[in-house]
């Protein structure tokens, strides 16, 4: 069909909009991927190598996953063949595979793009391997969702994952320049506009490019300058007042996380109503307030985790605004909450030395021996039952026999619950002695 149009002499005149105009045309002009497409960016080295791998693109929307997987095509001579998982099923993908089999024949590879490719199930997921691994296809897959949680492990395990940065405002500068490269006038934007416009594309090209395309198609006239209100009446949306992918949305964010350290609940409040008048995620909030409860709070207040939990129950049970009072309640309740970070600490410290150990085996005494074998060779021996004990406490040896000295990871404060905690702790430390000696 293009051809036709072409033919005809239509292409040159048929209007494009700009996101398409402004569609990058080689790795180079893509923007704020550095890490991948830069210098030293793990797609150029790919390239400079000669081997392109099946890789799967993680990113929020609008960082460049389709245009990047568009331009490795080009870079690489294989046929870009694209496919969205919410649209497709296996027939869809049975016959990309055939055609992907054709051109093996005729001696072109096939670069196989999937759009939101955690939609697939495990069983469609599956279908990709036995293509990937001959050679007929080279995968690419884009998804915004963790692939460590939504994808099928053997997937993964051929294919690597490349992460896509949000675009910052650096980024999002670019493309406005851009923008206004290719209209030939600049935005007629104030300062306080043109920061305004970028903070409401949160973090999306797509989106600041269509914005741009919105104020140049209502503006026409010279000399026209809008301001922050203006520009917002205009795109019929509400700037942000603060920008939630900059240093105001990390800034508001630490603000409330070390005002419920600092167990200053009114200043707890305040910038959670900040972050809540910004127009800041509910969910990102309520995810925020657990983690502080794990983290901050701990076991000096079982309770913390159950209420922080409950808030996010609540307010997806509610929706706003009646459930943002579960989070400010939540926010009361883990401010004025003992604090500790003794499970935190211990969690760390028992990694580090996981790492460092290698794979030790547990302790033979406390190994089943179910076949005669494993009985012979000491499994089992010696063990103790806790509860026939009469402390209901053996004070045996869990720990693999490498680990010589006994290792402390845990020492809880004496504060709220831990104190009671920490108390039965040195009982059983007491114990353990007395019985080893």
């Amino acid at each position: 069909m293009s051809n036709l149009f072409e033919a005809a002499g239509m292409e040159a005149g048929a209007p494009r909009p700009l996101a398409d105009r402004l569609r990058p045309k080689s790795l180079s002009e893509v923007v704020g991927q550095d890490q991948l497409v830069g210098d030293e960016g793990t797609l150029t080295r790919m390239l400079r190598a000669g081997r392109l791998s099946s890789m799967i693109l993680w990113g929020p929307p609008g960082c460049g996953k389709t245009t990047i997987a568009r331009l490795l095509a080009n870079e690489t001579n294989l046929e870009f063949e694209q496919l969205s998982a919410i649209f497709s099923g296996v027939q869809d993908l049975r016959k990309a595979f055939d055609r992907a089999k054709a051109r093996r024949q005729s001696g072109t590879g096939t670069l196989l793009f999937i759009d939101e490719i955690h939609r697939f199930n495990r069983a469609q997921q599956d279908s990709f391997l036995p293509h990937m691994e001959d050679g007929t296809i080279t995968l690419i897959g884009a998804t915004t969702e963790n692939p460590s949680f939504e994808l099928n492990p053997a997937v993964l395990s051929r294919a690597v994952v490349l992460v896509f940065n949000r675009l910052d405002e650096e980024a999002l500068e670019k493309l406005l320049l851009r923008a206004e490269e290719t209209e030939g006038r600049p935005l007629p934007l104030n300062e306080e506009a043109r920061r305004a416009i970028k903070a409401m594309a949160d973090g999306d090209g797509r989106t600041i490019i269509n914005l741009a395309d919105e104020v140049f198609a209502a503006t026409t006239q010279q000399g026209e300058s809008l301001d922050r209100d203006a520009l917002a009446s205009m795109l019929q949306r509400r700037a942000p007042i603060y920008d939630k992918g900059q240093d105001g949305h990390y800034n508001l964010v630490s603000a409330l996380h070390k005002s419920i350290r600092g167990s200053d609940p009114d200043a707890a409040l305040y910038w959670l109503a900040r972050m809540l008048d910004g127009g800041e995620d509910r969910l990102f909030i309520a995810r925020r307030l657990v983690r502080m409860a794990v983290e901050d709070i701990g076991l000096a207040d079982p309770q913390a985790i159950v209420q922080a939990n409950a808030a996010k129950d609540a307010f997806q049970f509610l929706g706003s605004p009646e459930g943002e009072l579960a989070l400010a309640q939540a926010t009361i309740y883990l401010a004025t909450a003992p604090k500790s970070n003794g499970a935190y600490v211990a969690y760390k410290a028992a990694m580090r030395q996981a790492k460092s150990e290698g794979s030790l085996s547990p302790p033979k005494i406390i190994l089943n021996a179910p076949t005669k074998l494993m009985a012979e060779e000491g499994y089992g021996e010696g063990y103790q039952y806790d509860h026939d004990t009469p402390e209901g406490f053996s004070g045996q040896n869990y720990f693999p026999d490498e680990i010589t000295k006994r290792p402390k990871y845990y020492d809880p404060p004496e504060r709220g619950f831990e104190r009671e905690i920490s108390k039965r702790l040195q009982y059983w430390d007491a114990l353990r002695k007395k019985r080893s000696s």
